[in-house]
């Protein structure tokens, strides 16, 4: 059997993430990373496999990679001083500054679970799942498109860092990069008014922008995002007022 070129990446990079991380677990194949730690959620705990068999995102959608060109890498942390609904939007800031520390890619926030690359169409590099799992704390789910080319991508909505410009990156780097600024935004939130929660208000390409929010209920609400209220909700101003919205799929409006 051939050796797991994303375990041989660990194993030559010696990837140590450090205070306060668990040693990183490396699978060749998973059903769902989520899964896999949600089963023995311990705080601090990481997984990253190679295949996904059944990885998904929200809403339930399917979430598919390429073998040796992506990152799928799963956590347990603690709830925040900012509460659960902040998880994900502080995991995406904490991968924002990880691509561009590593990568030299640009991104931008998509609330409350993308990752976006401005230069490249606003196409998704990467998505996040967080899933609640007292007492242990959240379990965040990270799938990022590295090394694939624009023709392996699934949708023409998605981008990697190579079709972004940044080909070759090394995904133990990314990886120890995003663990490293993931422990460091949920050590440094203290609460909706902390430095966390601003950096994620400043890096989040949502707010300003007209969106369109497709609810779970089937709804859709029209408007402009203004902002990221103290809970992590979304803003957004409507012809009836200004209202947060917790759930839902946003999208941004194009300017025509």
């Amino acid at each position: 059997m051939s050796e797991n070129p994303l375990n041989a990446a660990l194993d030559a990079a010696s990837v140590t993430p450090g205070d306060p991380w668990l040693p990183v677990e490396v699978r060749e194949r998973v059903g769902s990373t989520n899964d896999e730690v949600r089963a023995d959620p311990r705080p601090w705990r990481v997984l990253v496999a190679e295949v996904q068999e059944t990885g998904r995102g929200r809403l339930g959608r399917a979430w598919t990679t390429t073998p040796g060109t992506a990152l799928a890498v799963s956590v347990c942390v603690p709830v925040p001083a900012s509460g659960a609904g902040w998880v994900p939007l502080l995991a995406g800031l904490a991968l924002h500054r990880a691509v561009s520390e590593v990568a030299g890619v640009a991104t931008s926030l998509k609330w409350p679970n993308d990752v976006l690359v401005p230069g490249d169409g606003d196409r998704k590099l990467a998505g996040l799942l967080c899933e609640w799992v007292p007492p242990a704390g959240v379990v965040v789910g990270c799938g990022v498109n590295v090394d694939t080319p624009r023709e392996e991508l699934p949708l023409d909505t998605a981008t990697s860092l190579r079709a972004a410009g940044a080909p070759g990156v090394d995904r133990a780097a990314l990886l120890t990069s995003y663990l490293r600024h993931l422990a460091a935004v949920l050590r440094e939130d203290t609460g909706p008014a902390g430095p966390s929660v601003a950096a994620y208000r400043d890096a989040c390409g949502t707010v300003g922008r007209d969106v369109e929010v497709h609810q779970p209920d089937g709804s859709v609400r029209r408007g402009r995002a203004t902002g990221v209220d103290a809970e992590g909700r979304l803003a957004v101003r409507t012809e009836g007022g200004t209202t947060s919205v917790s759930a839902g799929d946003v999208v941004h409006v194009r300017s025509r």
